[in-house]
């Protein structure tokens, strides 16, 4: 069921309510691959009815980011749902998320504002106001659909580290599930913005994976200096990759790690084509 306003997707699941049934979201903005069917699979698993939201949301972009541009396939994200079992596919406009022209700035619209300890950090650094910008829209669809699960995919580890934090300390009654990063056979993460990429970028972004595997790799042979581990990375990139970030942090906490252990994720940020890649491993055996 493909629907657009609000208060339809209430009305719903406000049935559905009154049946005692569980109710999952699976929050994305579109543009469907194996990585969200990953997600709506283990929704399906858990929960009685599923909702998945596609809305590429304006305000988790900054000015100089690919919103225009970003992949909209609306019409095949239903055929994938719609497969998959999915009960209500929520689709609104900007209009509908934010009020009919409604400015999509601080200065006039509430926003949900995570800390700044874990916003200064890894992918916040280059895309200000990005997660003040996931956070309220996440919480808004938390409110229209008040599931009993969400669920996120580990590939944006930030992300659902920072909606952890939010759900933890605003009180919300929803559980957070994470599930696996999906890979391509090559060890591609799976990501929307792969349609951007050239063949010949696809496998120029590999060195993503390379990278993290070899750091794990390091880590298990018993090296745990942080900076070595990082410094690992540079044999492998070329004139191809800009080379955002690579950083070995606490996977709960974001805090940064002097000495490596196993509660360690490495994550990875680069520019392939000039798009923006992310990645990220955890370095202990049952991670």
């Amino acid at each position: 069921m493909l629907l657009h306003n609000i208060e339809d997707v209430r009305k719903e699941i406000t049935e559905w309510r009154k049946s005692g049934l569980t109710v999952g979201l699976v929050p994305t903005m579109g543009a469907l691959h194996n990585g969200h069917l990953s997600l709506i699979k283990k929704a399906k698993e858990t929960c009685d009815k599923v909702v998945v939201s596609d809305f590429v949301n304006p305000i988790q972009f900054g000015p100089s980011e690919d919103f225009d541009k970003y992949p909209r396939t609306l019409e095949a994200d239903m055929d994938l749902c719609n497969k998959e079992g999915v009960d209500i596919v929520f689709a609104p406009s900007a209009d509908e998320m934010y009020g009919e022209g409604q400015r999509l700035s601080n200065d006039t619209l509430t926003y949900v504002c995570p800390p700044f300890f874990y916003v200064n950090t890894l992918c916040g650094k280059s895309r200000t106001g990005h997660f003040d910008g996931v956070c309220t829209v996440v919480l808004k669809l938390f409110n229209i659909v008040q599931p009993d699960y969400a669920f996120f995919g580990q590939k944006d580890a930030q992300q659902v580290i920072i909606i952890k934090k939010m759900v933890n300390d605003l009180n919300v009654p929803i559980k957070i599930i994470q599930c696996p990063i999906v890979r391509e056979e090559s060890g591609l993460a799976l990501s929307s913005r792969n349609k951007y990429l050239t063949e010949q970028g696809k496998k120029d972004a590999l060195v993503l994976s390379k990278i993290l595997n070899n750091i794990k790799s390091c880590y298990k042979k018993g090296i745990t200096d942080v900076s070595a581990l990082k410094e690992t990375a540079y044999n492998f990139l070329t004139e191809k990759h800009d080379l955002e970030y690579i950083e070995i942090v606490d996977k709960y906490t974001l805090e940064d790690k002097i000495k490596a252990d196993d509660n360690s994720i490495a994550l990875i940020a680069c520019r392939v084509e000039n798009v923006r890649l992310i990645d990220n491993i955890y370095l202990g055996e049952n991670s």
